[in-house]
């Protein structure tokens, strides 16, 4: 890897960076609402703040919120402020500051999505795998199709089906939260136990219907490595089916699905946000909505730039270490 290659992917990531914080910045400015004026009215409608202050009110937190500024010196206070991780206080839970906010709710989304992919991706690639595999069991393509037909539902109608037959009839698992209503957060056994009942079909619905992306990809590339040389030099060789389909084979056709999996993962950030408002779970989907609904705009601004980071940092990791994964490819300028 040269060092004018990682100069200017690192620059793409900066620029990326940029332009997917300034549309966050514009975007909830499109509805025209002044938020302060917007939650005083939630307020003022549950007998929180009485008529004759309102006004007061709402001119004292648009300048602590700067909201009475002009909206260029908005936009540069927004970049630099996120630029440092500063994104301030959150107006629906003020004088809370929204990186507390973020804090509670992201441990719950980090833990149900990097379990929930690594599921997905493990099963979908074996799935797709032994489908293709000429020496594999006839079960394996029979539960092909179910499993592409499920990748075609959204995932919050499958979590809704999830929660009327395993929560509703069968009652097996919890109806929504991320834990039972009284229960404290701890570090403890029976905690963990309870969140991760709790957490069961949220991870389910994304797993049922992530798996045939990462098997029908898999399927893709394992019939293509079997008519590699290498493959049939091997074969010539007398080497074992297992070998030949485990070291040989799926070795080979995976590389190709790491990266697809850091493409589809802002896909799956998204399915995620969409199933824990469904499932009413503890995380940053569910603050999401809740800022949304308030029109925080400070706790907005805060998880979705958080989001497009972490997304856009994830594919500039995978393609710096990509080389170190496949030798065969390289980053250095062709003689």
């Amino acid at each position: 890897m040269t060092a004018e290659y990682l100069l200017r992917r690192i620059g793409v990531f900066f620029l990326v960076i940029w332009g997917a914080a300034t549309f966050n910045f514009i975007l909830p400015r499109i509805a025209d609402v002044n938020p302060i004026e917007e939650r005083m009215s939630q307020l003022a409608s549950r007998g929180a703040v009485t008529s004759g202050n309102t006004e007061a009110m709402i001119k004292h937190f648009e300048k602590r919120f700067g909201l009475d500024k002009p909206l260029l010196e908005q936009y540069v206070r927004y970049i630099w402020n996120f630029a440092r991780f500063d994104f301030g206080f959150s107006i629906a839970f003020f004088p809370t500051q929204v990186r507390s906010v973020i804090s509670q709710a992201l441990p719950w989304t980090l833990v149900l999505v990097t379990m929930s992919s690594l599921i997905y991706m493990f099963l979908g690639m074996a799935l797709g795998a032994l489908v293709a595999w000429p020496g594999a069991s006839r079960a394996f393509k029979l539960l092909f199709p179910p499993i592409m037909a499920l990748s075609a539902i959204p995932y919050y109608l499958v979590g809704i089906a999830l929660i009327h037959f395993f929560a509703f009839q069968l009652e097996w698992f919890p109806l929504g939260g991320g834990y039972t209503v009284g229960s404290s957060p701890g570090w403890d056994f029976d905690f963990y136990l309870d969140a991760a009942k709790h957490a069961i079909l949220p991870a389910l619905s994304i797993i049922l219907v992530s798996i045939g992306f990462s098997a029908i990809g898999m399927r893709g590339m394992m019939v293509t490595t079997q008519g590699e040389d290498y493959m049939l030099l091997a074969e010539a060789k007398g080497a074992k089916s297992w070998r030949l389909f485990a070291w040989y084979g799926v070795r080979n056709a995976m590389l190709p699905q790491i990266t697809s999996f850091a493409l589809t993962l802002g896909h799956v950030v998204s399915g995620v946000i969409l199933v824990e408002v469904v499932f009413g779970y503890p995380g940053i989907g569910t603050m999401l909505l809740q800022s949304i609904r308030n029109f925080d705009y400070t706790l907005l601004y805060g998880i979705v730039y958080l989001v497009i980071l972490s997304i856009a940092l994830a594919t500039l990791i995978l393609d710096l270490i990509y080389p170190r994964l496949d030798p065969r490819i390289t980053y250095a300028p062709r003689s």
